[in-house]
């Protein structure tokens, strides 16, 4: 079935990988951007790339873009791709393959998350009577004066950096324990008879060692006690298409509850990769509420996927060495030059035959990225 869709925003870290699953699976894809601004999504050749006002500058007249932009592209289906699309997208009239209204709200407000966390039997981080902290925005999109902002977080020593950072952040903040650990990722599509499709991964590096998204990433089984608690969080909230739960496993293996994420993830690569097309199950669901995804059956092996600009990134991280205040173990060089080296069992992020050009472009953005990032911190 051929449904023109449109998806957005153009440079979420999804993005891509999400576009070509949906145009492999016969869609037509057209992928919002904000004006000005031009993502490595559009060098790619299946899909067009329509600017709209960024949410940052003017959050209403984004919206009115969206939807407009929809209408004259004739979309039946809006896809958000991150959590400023999410709030963008719950504000439309359109079909939306995604969480809207009272699921949305629950997407975009972790204090919703954690307590929905805890009473499904998750280990949530508390504020711990001593620190390091760290002090992260409740809400993972705030409207302040027509203008969208993503807060973000702080990492708090002392008492006095805990009012600072939430002075900084925009909107209400949750102060929990700063953990160390391996990130993972429990994915799966929930239906009204329960989940289905579950798979999972590990995080092998990430970008930031401190703390960050992944830069390279590996599929593993989902651990069965996981499902239950999954579950029983998801039925809580009447949940229904694709999720990601995000969590932290620390060195005693326990696995610490982080957030949700209601819309596709970072890693969505090693998920399509395997056969598990969740941008194209939320569509299909958006279209036909009675869909019930098939995952591949038999499971296919598990991958690793890397990011070729992120994991440059972490390389440069580590050769020049862990800050003053950074509280856990850092890579060692050797065995991180060593672990880099790419093998032919390698699978790559956003690369894929005759759209080598995303590819290129989209490394080359994330490094000029970060190049400008450290700018703005020596400035």
């Amino acid at each position: 079935m051929t449904t023109r869709v449109l998806i957005g925003f153009a440079d979420a870290f999804a993005a891509i990988e999400s576009a070509w699953s949906l145009a492999d699976a016969g869609h037509e894809v057209f992928a919002f951007a904000r004006r000005g601004t031009s993502p490595p999504l559009a060098a790619s050749r299946r899909v067009r790339v329509v600017p709209v006002t960024a949410p940052e500058d003017d959050a209403a007249a984004c919206v009115a873009d969206v939807v407009n932009a929809a209408h004259r592209l004739g979309a039946s289906v809006l896809l958000p791709l991150d959590d400023l699309a999410v709030w963008v997208a719950d504000r439309t009239d359109l079909l939306v393959a995604g969480a809207t209204g009272k699921a949305a709200a629950f997407a975009l407000d972790k204090r919703l998350q954690v307590e929905a966390a805890a009473d499904a039997g998750f280990a949530v981080p508390a504020r711990t009577a001593a620190g390091p902290w760290v002090v992260k925005a409740a809400l993972a999109a705030v409207e302040l004066d027509g203008k969208l902002v993503r807060p973000g977080g702080r990492v708090a020593a002392t008492e006095a950096d805990i009012a600072a950072a939430t002075e900084e952040l925009a909107g209400p903040v949750l102060v929990q324990q700063l953990l160390t650990g391996v990130g993972e990722g429990v994915f799966g599509f929930a239906t009204p008879d329960g989940v289905r499709a579950w798979s999972s991964h590990r995080r092998v590096r990430m970008t930031d060692p401190r703390g960050s998204a992944s830069s390279a990433c590996r599929s593993i089984a989902v651990e069965e006690d996981l499902r239950p608690r999954a579950e029983m969080l998801l039925a809580s909230v009447g949940w229904r298409g694709m999720f990601m739960l995000e969590l932290l496993r620390d060195a005693a293996g326990t696995p610490w509850f982080m957030e949700v994420n209601g819309r596709p993830w970072g890693s969505m690569a090693l998920a399509v990769r395997r056969g598990f097309d969740y941008p194209v199950w939320a569509v299909r669901q958006a279209l036909e509420p009675a869909f019930v995804p098939e995952p591949p059956d038999p499971e296919p092996p598990h991958i690793v996927c890397r990011h070729l600009g992120r994991e440059l990134i972490h390389l440069a991280a580590v050769l020049r060495g862990p800050i003053a205040d950074h509280p856990g173990p850092w890579p060692k060089r050797g065995a991180t030059l060593a672990a880099l080296r790419p093998t032919r069992a390698d699978r790559w992020y956003n690369l894929r035959r005759g759209e080598r050009r995303v590819f290129w472009r989209d490394t080359w953005s994330t490094l000029s990225a970060q190049a400008a990032r450290m700018r703005r911190r020596t400035s």
